[in-house]
């Protein structure tokens, strides 16, 4: 138990790393502490929507997605589109530190807060 809580507080400092990137390069925030918050509020999110609509095809994940990219929108200015560049930062950046972190033995393939890592 105590080893899947570290597991889930390492993967979601990843995952706000990730978010903290993305946006700070689309809108220009620097606050990890709020990133943090977000990446918990999306991961949060991803699975109760997951959970409930998940199992629909094809449109199960692209709700999922869509919830995910809402808690984005709403926690960051701009519009849509800016939620989606954010995602996408966040989600590259993300890889990038896994890959390396993988490479070097550290840790899984994998991070909460960032969906599809």
């Amino acid at each position: 138990m105590i080893e899947s809580l570290i597991v889930f507080a390492v993967s979601l400092l990843i995952g706000a790393l990730g978010i903290f990137l993305g946006a700070r390069i689309i809108v220009d925030t620097e606050d990890y502490t709020y990133a943090f918050v977000t990446a918990l509020i999306g991961a949060v999110v991803w699975a109760l929507v997951g959970f409930f609509l998940g199992w629909i095809p094809l449109l199960g994940p692209l709700l999922v997605f869509v919830a995910y990219l809402g808690v984005i929108n709403a926690r960051y200015p701009g519009g849509w589109v800016d939620a989606v560049a954010i995602t996408i930062v966040a989600w590259v950046s993300v890889l990038v530190v896994l890959y390396v972190l993988a490479f070097l033995g550290v840790t899984g393939f994998e991070a909460a807060g960032v969906p599809g890592t």
